[in-house]
């Protein structure tokens, strides 16, 4: 009876994805605006000369940051998987780099026009990877 039971209830076709859902949900585009959005912060908060709306931008700034850290460890967490980071093995180191110019020691925690545009080209580097394995 188990047996029967078993083999009835087994899966007929095996299905396998590349992430955990369907295509077009996961894109680094998400971390990029928010990226620009903070490098975009730092240059308004450098030409004020208002105490108050550089604390404001400043906050803001750091909230902008945190979403980068957010989109890009999705990406690095639930798009890409073991076959892309064999194909390219420079990927999780990127991925860290990337995520580190965008916490404390990075755009979060400083005003510093350069840290954002190596974040930017970071994600740039992620996204030409993202797009060669959507097309793959």
């Amino acid at each position: 009876m188990m047996l029967m039971l078993t083999r009835l209830l087994a899966p007929r076709t095996e299905v396998h994805a590349h992430c955990d859902l369907p295509c077009g949900v996961y894109d680094p585009a998400q971390a990029r605006i928010e990226a620009e959005s903070v490098r975009a912060i730092i240059g308004k908060a450098a030409d004020s000369g208002d105490p108050d709306f550089r604390a404001r931008a400043l906050v803001i700034k750091e909230q902008r940051s945190e979403l980068v850290k957010h989109h890009l460890w999705v990406l690095w967490t639930d798009y890409f998987k073991p076959p892309h980071f064999e194909k390219y093995p420079h990927l999780h180191q990127l991925f860290n780099e990337a995520t580190k110019l965008a916490g404390a020691a990075g755009t979060k925690g400083t005003v510093d026009l350069d840290v954002a545009d190596q974040l930017l080209a970071k994600i740039d580097e992620i996204a030409v990877i993202f797009q060669e394995t959507k097309s793959a």
